[in-house]
């Protein structure tokens, strides 16, 4: 796998956006995640956007963080909102997303975030499963999501 830092508006990027919208949509029954999301919040120093490429240069995975201080929305200084994390269906099962995970750590912690957050569903039980066995623990709810009962945050230090 070849981990590429991409920009949040490249064409593959809005390509396998388009599928997570999709899959979300399947879990969730609505629109897909609201959040919003400014190819700037992606764009170094301010966060870092990656796709994961196979052998034949398809992209079959992707990431990013972006950063987050404290805010209104329940965030904390130093935060690094993971975003977008994804692997497509025929890929799953071999490891990518802890290896992106791993690398979106690695970056943030370079840039000098101190806490790495995330917001994921009750619908996505093998996301909580790679978080909870990377060592992210639950933490106060923050976010767009954060009035929803689906809703479940996690976090963990740098």
């Amino acid at each position: 796998m070849n981990i590429r830092r991409v920009s949040f508006d490249h064409p593959d990027a809005v390509k396998l956006n388009d599928e997570v919208q999709a899959e979300y949509h399947e879990r969730y029954g609505d629109g897909g995640d609201a959040t919003p999301l400014d190819p700037a919040d992606f764009d170094p120093p301010n966060g870092v956007y990656f796709i994961a490429y196979d052998a034949l240069d398809r992209p079959v995975a992707t990431g990013g963080w972006r950063r987050q201080d404290q805010n209104g929305e329940g965030n904390e200084d130093g935060d690094a909102e993971l975003k977008r994390m994804y692997v497509i269906r025929e890929m799953r099962g071999l490891g990518l997303a802890r290896r992106m995970l791993a690398a979106l750590e690695d970056d943030a912690r370079a840039a000098g975030r101190t806490r790495m957050v995330l917001e994921t569903g009750t619908q996505q039980p093998e996301a909580i499963a790679l978080y909870t066995s990377s060592g992210y623990e639950p933490c106060a709810k923050f976010g767009y999501y954060r009035f929803h009962e689906a809703s479940r945050c996690y976090a963990k230090a740098l």
